[in-house]
């Protein structure tokens, strides 16, 4: 055997233990989001290379909202979708939620004209018989119907509007509507465009509001070894940008504009800092179940329960049904995925 050739087999040696299948050729992935900051670590990862590093050739699909992107699950593998549409998808279609993406409850917000705001808060009786403008059967409504609560209200003191999120900024704009809800980056633009405060959101509400990293069934069981593979990566890209604050701003920008979203420096800043993110180590906490159900169990029951309330839902789904941390116990439990996913 020539040199040339004993030395190439030592480099496909070298390169086959750098990480957790490197040199294997790529197998095509296809991942659904929307185009919403919990989706930036799937781009993330693209920039960076970490789905070569583990042998998965991403093919996106991109969706307006969680109703087109769950009525399309035959056409994805999996990916990253809003609270609602996890759960609903769960139960009805066998969709499985493997870890949460952001705890987004402090950006998702319930707005009043920067005119009325200071009067809103100091009697918030003032909005019994007014419009709320707001997405129905969505995070926004969530958190919205929270809000009310929380200042003494019910659904049924004011006047509930269904509308797509552009359709809301637009009318809202307009000077349709006393209040409006949204999640971001909507409620950022309601800001801008309608000259409007923000007066609540789902965390001042106590109302978690959370996104989910989900697999359809099929592929879960088909390939439970690349779910595993593609968690990683996006465990791998969270842990970057909480550690890499400018980058991930610069490429929240890159994204944002990419998908048609354009938002100020101050609100992508606000996005950003704002939302809470989790590493594999706080994933596996927040799904642990020794003690009885975990803490994402409760989120989505609490969740469940808003859907119930609207008549969506018959009764509370059991959330060991649809959410399923084997794949973070896979990663956690192989020393190689889980030093990739930690980027160690």
């Amino acid at each position: 055997m020539s040199l040339r050739h004993v030395l190439g087999g030592l480099a496909a040696l070298v390169l086959a233990s750098t990480g957790p299948v490197a040199g294997a050729r790529a197998e095509p992935m296809r991942i659904s989001y929307q185009p919403l900051y919990w989706a930036l670590p799937f781009y993330v990862a693209s920039e960076l290379g970490y789905w070569k590093e583990v042998g998965i050739e991403p093919q996106f699909s991109v969706f307006p909202a969680g109703p087109q992107q769950i009525s399309a699950m035959q056409s994805w593998d999996l990916g990253g979708t809003g609270g609602p549409p996890a759960v609903l998808g769960g139960v009805r279609l066998g969709l499985q939620s493997i870890a949460i993406q952001t705890d987004e409850s402090a950006v998702t917000a319930t707005v009043a004209r920067a005119a009325d705001a200071d009067a809103i808060l100091k009697n918030p009786a003032m909005l019994k018989g007014k419009q709320l403008l707001v997405t129905t059967n969505s995070t926004g409504e969530y958190s919205a119907l929270a809000c009310l609560k929380k200042f003494g209200l019910t659904r049924d003191d004011v006047q509930i509007v269904n509308l797509a999120p552009p359709q809301l900024i637009s009318a809202y704009s307009n000077g349709n509507g006393t209040i409006a809800a949204s999640w971001a980056p909507f409620a950022y633009v309601l800001q801008d465009k309608a000259d409007a405060k923000e007066i609540c959101n789902g965390q001042l509400a106590n109302a978690f509001v959370t996104s989910s990293f989900v697999v359809t069934s099929e592929y879960a069981k088909a390939k439970p070894e690349q779910v595993a593979k593609a968690l990683a990566v996006y465990l791998r890209a969270v842990g970057w940008q909480k550690k890499n604050r400018a980058g991930t701003l610069a490429y929240l920008k890159k994204f944002n504009e990419a998908n048609g979203v354009s938002l100020s420096d101050h609100f992508l800043e606000i996005d950003h800092d704002r939302r809470k993110t989790f590493t594999l180590a706080e994933e596996l906490q927040i799904f642990d179940r020794s003690k009885g159900p975990s803490t994402v169990d409760k989120w989505n029951d609490d969740l469940a329960a808003y859907l119930v309330s609207t008549g969506t839902l018959k009764s509370i789904p059991d959330a060991k049904t649809y959410i399923d941390d084997r794949f973070l116990k896979m990663i956690d439990q192989d020393p190689k995925l889980r030093a990739f996913a930690n980027g160690e």
